[in-house]
């Protein structure tokens, strides 16, 4: 794995589908978009357990979407500055790398700022969906990282231009 730039992401993997992930520390929100990067689609929020056991299922999501790279998100502070939670997503994207099964470890990573992701994909489904409590504890961590793949998606989308 490689940490890279968006500018070098379009270069080293000029298609293909990319997966984002809204790393928590109980659960990991995870997101996929199309072949052409249009649409980011939430699909599926995991239950953090033990290490190798999230990297196998990380992997068999990789797999099973021909995912080419990840997009991580970085919880910055407000200010822009890196605090204790950005530590804590580095060293996951680093167990990646050490510790994954080679597929997923060997995929570019783009680390995307995700201030105010998981707040406004909250507000959206109070406003929008008058979602119960409930409802949106099961579904805004892959929403956060659907939110996030948007964003990314439209950097990429920049950058090629």
């Amino acid at each position: 794995m490689a940490v890279v730039e968006f500018a070098q992401l379009k270069s080293l993997v000029g298609s293909g589908r990319l997966m984002a992930l809204d790393v928590g520390s109980k659960t990991i929100g995870i997101a996929t978009s199309d072949a052409l990067r249009m649409l980011a689609t939430p699909l599926k929020t995991l239950k953090r357990g033990k290490l190798a056991a999230d990297l196998a299922e990380l992997d068999t999501v990789v797999r099973k979407n021909g995912i080419t790279a990840l997009i991580i998100g970085l919880p910055l502070n407000m200010d822009g500055t890196e605090g204790p939670r950005c530590q804590s997503v580095r060293q996951f994207a680093a167990n990646i790398a050490n510790h994954g099964p080679a597929f997923v470890a060997g995929l570019p990573v783009v680390f995307q700022d995700e201030r105010l992701s998981t707040a406004a994909v909250t507000r959206g489904m109070i406003d929008d969906y008058d979602m119960s409590r409930a409802k949106r504890a099961e579904r805004v961590d892959a929403a956060a990282a659907a939110w996030i793949l948007e964003s990314a998606l439209a950097r990429l989308r920049g950058a090629a231009g």
